[in-house]
């Protein structure tokens, strides 16, 4: 279950639009997470899409092994978070807010965190 394919990824600009206009909001250090529930027709638990912004990170370098590392920590860690939600559907926005180039162990750790609080937050018996 440690895949991330193209129906995993949230491309749909309406969609996202959405997210960012009506979801939810869960910040933590050098993340923001915005979610939103799918409809329940959905064909993955969890569709997602990962931004780093170009304001803080000025090269194209930098931008993008900052979201390989976000979505190898996403794709290595989002069982459990499927599991906790299994009957709904959600949509997420992961925003990197960080100010430097996080080594993975980092990345990873924050990630998990983030995902732990939204379980939590669908389902907060899912979690003690």
């Amino acid at each position: 279950m440690q895949t991330f394919t193209k129906s995993e990824r949230l491309c749909s600009k309406v969609i996202i639009d959405k997210v960012f206009e009506t979801g939810r909001i869960i910040a933590g250090p050098s993340f923001k997470l915005l979610w939103l529930e799918a409809p329940e027709n959905a064909e993955q638990p969890a569709q997602v899409v990962i931004t780093v912004p170009k304001r803080t990170f000025k090269r194209a370098v930098d931008r993008n092994l900052l979201k390989r590392r976000i979505r190898e920590a996403y794709r290595k860690n989002k069982g459990s978070m499927y599991e906790a939600i299994s009957p709904k559907a959600i949509y997420l926005v992961l925003l990197y807010t960080g100010r430097n180039i996080a080594e993975y162990k980092e990345v990873e750790e924050k990630i998990i965190k983030m995902l732990q609080r939204l379980t939590a937050e669908i389902k907060p018996d899912a979690i003690p």
